[in-house]
């Protein structure tokens, strides 16, 4: 139990998270030109080999300190809102804290998701002391299986560290479908969560395209009841995963490539996680003309988009601006043996 002193000072730290929080929500109904949130990956190898996942590795070296410390300038110089470092795991970067202190030092909110193997007592207090704001875990199971080693009964140790250390807030996201193959821990996972005082969150887990494949039943009705536990925690929009979880498509104007940005460790910049390749360009030569073009280009793969970071940051320009096809003369996809945009 955190002693009295210390949830003071928790206290204020996050009052000022919230301050900086609403001071970027304000910016991003104001104005269109500047990205509000950004993945950046300072590494594509993880520790672990999630059946589901396509974004990792196990051999790949950290990216150079000073290439990733010139994007989260170059990323200042855009204007971005907010950028979470992810991976691969992020963790394995031996230089992580020295990423987070120059976000903030670009006065850009700073954000981590981990699978949370790595983290130690001694490891939440310098995440604490580079200025860290925010950290996600996802866990997808009670116990580990075959399908992601995730599992709360590995991860719970990590997390009682984490609600004695981490003065930054902490997100527990658990899951449903994908082959998860027992929906009911999603509940089981999200009520320790919020046990441990951290807010509590629910995912779709999609194909290995990004694209939303409709709940069974059971699952469904777990995925409602985590909704109820969101709600006592913090707001979210749900509407995009209430309708992916009825198997039925979203109409709305995917922002990707200008209000969301995914940097990969070679440095390009790409729509998002599950489609990469395009536009490809290298984030030093990335401009605001590119982020006003590709605020108008419409993302044919939008409708059975599962991406949520994505829908939530579109959210600010739903009302904005009809969107319109890739053109024809539009550059080709990088060749980068990943994922290519969907036409």
């Amino acid at each position: 139990m955190p002693s009295t002193l210390t949830t003071l000072r928790r206290n204020l730290i996050a009052a000022h998270r919230n301050v900086r929080g609403i001071w970027q929500v304000m910016r991003a109904v104001v104005a269109t030109d500047h990205p509000l949130l950004v993945h950046l990956i300072p590494v594509r190898r993880c520790n672990l080999s999630c059946t589901y996942c396509n974004e990792y590795d196990d051999f790949s070296k950290p990216v150079p300190t000073d290439q990733m410390l010139r994007r989260v300038d170059k990323l200042g110089e855009l204007g971005t809102s907010v950028v979470t470092i992810s991976g691969g795991e992020p963790l394995l970067h031996p230089d992580l804290d020295d990423i987070i202190r120059r976000m903030r030092t670009n006065r850009i909110v700073s954000g981590l998701i981990t699978n949370g193997y790595l983290l130690t007592a001694d490891r939440i207090q310098k995440l604490n002391r580079a200025g860290l704001e925010w950290l996600q875990i996802s866990i997808d199971n009670v116990n580990p299986d075959e399908v992601s080693k995730k599992s709360l009964k590995v991860l719970d140790r990590k997390l009682q560290l984490l609600a004695e250390h981490a003065d930054f807030h902490v997100n527990i996201n658990s899951v449903v479908g994908g082959g998860v193959s027992n929906p009911q821990d999603a509940l089981v996972i999200g009520k320790r969560a919020l046990e441990l005082g951290f807010s509590s969150t629910v995912g779709i887990i999609h194909d290995g395209d990004g694209q939303l494949q409709p709940l069974k039943d059971d699952e469904r009705r777990v995925y409602h009841e985590m909704k109820d536990l969101e709600k006592r925690s913090f707001t979210r929009v749900n509407a995009f995963q209430d309708n992916i979880s009825q198997g039925r498509p979203n109409q709305w104007r995917c922002r990707a490539g200008s209000r969301y940005l995914y940097i990969c460790e070679d440095g390009l910049v790409h729509y998002c996680s599950q489609q990469r390749g395009y536009p490809g360009i290298p984030l030093e030569k990335y401009t605001k003309a590119d982020l006003a073009r590709e605020f108008y280009t419409e993302k044919s793969c939008a409708p059975h988009c599962t991406v949520s970071c994505v829908h939530q940051v579109s959210i600010f320009d739903a009302w904005r601006a009809p969107q319109h096809p890739v053109p024809s003369h539009a550059p080709v996809p990088a060749e980068t043996g990943e994922l290519v945009q969907i036409k």
